[in-house]
């Protein structure tokens, strides 16, 4: 291993484990027109489970309140409190207050618990017999383990049901054995639920604990570290096995092996030295009595910074704020300028104003740094920012009167192509100092989380104001799983932690060697299931819908199918009678449905988890009626017999017809009807059909003079899926030109043929 692989290694392990992890923020209450000393206070999470020498010392860099700042902070009035003795002087360093705490040792004994992951999560052996079947189809081969002899025997016996052939074996008590996995490959917990390293379990008081048997009554005994199983077999179990080749094939010769299920664990003692720290940092400072402006700056793109290039280019998104100090009168504030540009001659840059009168104002900047500028295996994107505040009237303070306050920052962003180019001091010996700006810790996660529900812990927003972020530290005392030195990860909480809190502690090193530290607290809520429906589909009558389940539930208990209960109900419109569904609603995960008649309805469901707690939801939604199709043609009002063409007037004419609903019009009838005697009406003549094979756009050859209306008759298809067993002919949609209730005026559906006049010459 390399100087610089063991230098790493030793950062890595010391960041984990001696840095701080917890940083609480409180909330202080000040007058911006005082200038008498505040006392203010920090308190140091409470940490313990840390072990080895090396974690006898540790400190904590503790984020100051908001509304504090160091310089106002009075000298000498940094003080501890608590049970730890302080290691150096306590300081200010970069904005944090600095403090190292000698951790009190307890070397204690104590019960654990080795499972396969979880605290809840056994191990499972699944060992069986192999029981044969007879080319005869009616005897049975019943494989059995001696336990006094260490090894199987066989037996024959004959078929007790009446198939042929024979389906299954004669019930016979067996016995199996099975060997437990290596204590060295369990998770090893406290009976708190606390994981705890392999090493420090006593190997001597390592014993074995098997649960009951699944689905059978059988025995279990421990013997030479093995477990002896006896059940009955046909278990409820069993995977097709093939036969050997001593045993012979061919006729109804098959072979099956029956296994049995057997959860189990470990228990034994543990000794451990561990170390603890926790305490009160007080202190007085002096609140702003003037106006003082304070500006952050958050790189929350890339993350990780720095990130390999993958593709064209690297997004960057920079998050700047800036917060007014010792200042109340927000109606005097004129607007917040943002100012971001990139650095080295680059004339990319951006500005934003925020207008409102408000006295903590936030805007965010995007970049992007092309593929193109790195040149090198590493590179990195200087930004310079400002934040500028302007009043609208000058404000007074004693340097005179001001009419705006700027904040100038700076930050980076790294790209790398092969390697994350990380450096590490060298040692032996203590770490010299390294200089330069310290990172900037963020934690994002949710409050609250339900018990055995998987929680993302995130804490890519971490920035480096001078640099990049190498690596990160996580504490997740009380919690399942780790995150590992990553960005991002997954925890978990017991059933046992309901109504407890816990602290998730995040402690981040920069490229500069520097560390930055913050803390959330998290409280574990009862593992309630959430129960929804959703529905999907075409709301509309005759349609198919479909009916979904998306309830949810903790993962590790979840929802029991058997006992989901759904119902589907009219509230208005149409009846229970006009829901269609095949099957039943029970176990419900998905359903098309269909409704007959439009209207309000309404879906229930109720689901319980294997936590034994329950939920109800309901949905009510419309169904939508379906609409009849608006029919309307255009065709001349008047057109004249053309000699050259048999003294026929040859009529165009040209659908407007649509559905409103959008279903598809998959049939057109054409009728028209004449006035034959001329009496203006056409309600004593017949209609005659002359084009029925859905055209848009038909020809009508007409030879008598007269008067004509046209009628057309059109035919919907579903546009939308539909379920064809609840649906009839009839069901499809039609109207008529003549009938529709947005009918087309007679005028608009009559054309008059006549001769054209005769041209006449007059030659004098």
């Amino acid at each position: 291993m390399t100087k610089q692989m063991k230098t790493k290694q030793f950062w890595i392990g010391t960041i984990a484990a001696l840095l701080v992890f917890g940083l609480l923020r409180p909330t202080l209450t000040y007058s911006a027109e005082s200038t008498q000393a505040k006392q203010g206070s920090i308190s140091i999470p409470v940490t313990t489970g840390l072990t080895g020498s090396e974690n006898s010392a540790k400190t904590f860099n503790l984020y100051l309140p908001s509304g504090v700042t160091g310089p106002a902070i009075k000298a000498g009035t940094l003080k501890y409190s608590g049970n730890n003795s302080v290691v150096g002087a306590i300081t200010v360093e970069n904005g944090k207050i600095k403090v190292t705490l000698k951790g009190n040792v307890k070397d204690e004994t104590f019960p654990v618990k080795g499972t396969k992951s979880g605290f809840e999560d056994p191990f499972e052996t699944t060992p069986g017999n192999s029981i044969w079947r007879y080319s005869d189809g009616r005897r049975w081969q019943i494989n059995d383990y001696k336990e006094d002899k260490g090894y199987n025997e066989s037996s024959n016996k004959n078929a007790e049901d009446y198939g042929m052939p024979s389906e299954v074996p004669p019930k016979t008590t067996v016995s199996t054995k099975s060997d437990p996995k290596n204590p060295s490959s369990a998770t090893w917990y406290k009976l708190d639920q606390t994981p705890v390293s392999y090493s420090s379990v006593i190997q001597s008081s390592i014993r074995l604990n098997p649960g009951k048997l699944k689905d059978d009554p059988g025995a279990v005994s421990i013997k030479n570290g093995k477990f002896i199983i006896t059940y009955t077999v046909p278990s409820k179990y069993r995977v097709p096995e093939e036969v050997s080749e001593g045993f012979g094939k061919g006729g109804h010769a098959k072979g099956w092996l029956y296994y049995i299920t057997l959860p189990y664990y470990f228990t034994a003692e543990a000794k451990l030295t561990s170390y603890s720290y926790a305490g009160t940092v007080t202190f007085d400072y002096a609140p702003p009595d003037q106006p003082t402006l304070n500006g952050t700056a958050t790189l929350e793109k890339p993350s990780p910074n720095p990130i390999k290039l993958e593709g064209s280019k690297v997004d960057v998104k920079i998050n700047v704020k800036g917060e007014l100090l010792g200042y109340t009168n927000s109606s005097n504030i004129e607007e917040w300028v943002f100012y971001v540009r990139e650095k080295d001659g680059s004339a990319k840059a951006d500005m934003k104003k925020e207008y409102g009168k408000m006295l903590t104002a936030t805007k965010s900047f995007d970049f992007q740094i092309p593929a193109s500028r790195v040149t090198s295996d590493s590179f990195k994107q200087d930004y310079a920012l400002t934040v500028i505040i302007r009043f609208k009237n000058p404000v007074i303070t004693k340097a005179g009167p001001i009419t705006s306050l700027e904040q100038k920052m700076d930050l980076s962003a790294g790209v790398y192509k092969t390697t994350n180019p990380i450096t590490y001091p060298s040692i032996p010996g203590t770490p010299t100092k390294p200089e330069g700006k310290p990172p900037i810790a963020r934690i994002s996660a949710p409050k609250y989380v339900k018990a055995g529900s998987d929680m993302m812990v995130y804490g890519g927003a971490s920035s480096d104001p001078d640099g990049y972020i190498t690596d990160y530290a996580w504490g997740t005392p009380g919690a399942q799983g780790e995150i590992g030195n990553t960005a991002r990860g997954y925890i978990w909480y017991t059933r046992e932690q309901v109504g407890q809190t816990y602290p998730i502690m995040l402690t981040v090193v920069d490229n500069d060697g520097l560390t930055g530290s913050t803390s959330i607290e998290v409280t574990v809520i009862e593992p309630t299931p959430s129960a929804s429906l959703e529905i999907s589909g075409s709301l509309k009558q005759n349609r198919k819908t479909t009916l979904t389940n998306s309830s949810t539930s903790p993962n590790r208990f979840p929802i029991i199918k058997s006992k989901t209960q759904v119902t589907i109900s009219a509230v208005s419109g149409g009846t229970n009678a006009d829901i269609k569904y095949s099957g039943s609603l029970a176990e419900l995960e998905s359903k098309d449905v269909l409704f007959r008649k439009p209207g309000k309805y309404r879906a229930t469901i109720h689901v319980e988890n294997t936590a034994g707690y329950a939920a109800d939801g309901e949905i009510t939604f419309d169904i939508a009626p379906d609409e009849v199709p608006s029919v309307y043609f255009d065709i001349p009002q008047k057109m004249y017999r053309d000699p050259e063409k048999g003294n026929k007037a040859i009529l165009q004419i040209m659908d407007r017809s649509f559905s409103t609903d959008k279903d598809v019009l998959n049939r057109r009838i054409w009728e028209y009807r004449y006035d034959s005697n001329n009496d203006g009406r056409f309600t004593d003549e017949r209609w005659e059909i002359f084009s029925n094979e859905n055209e848009i756009a038909p020809k009508l050859e007409l030879n008598q003079v007269g008067r004509y209306e046209i009628r057309l008759t059109v035919f919907e298809e579903f546009g939308q899926p539909t379920i064809e067993d609840y649906v009839t002919e009839a069901d499809r949609r039609s109207a008529d030109s003549y009938t529709d209730p947005i009918k087309q005026a007679l005028v608009e559906r009559t054309v008059e043929i006549d001769n054209r006049a005769p041209e006449v010459d007059w030659d004098l």
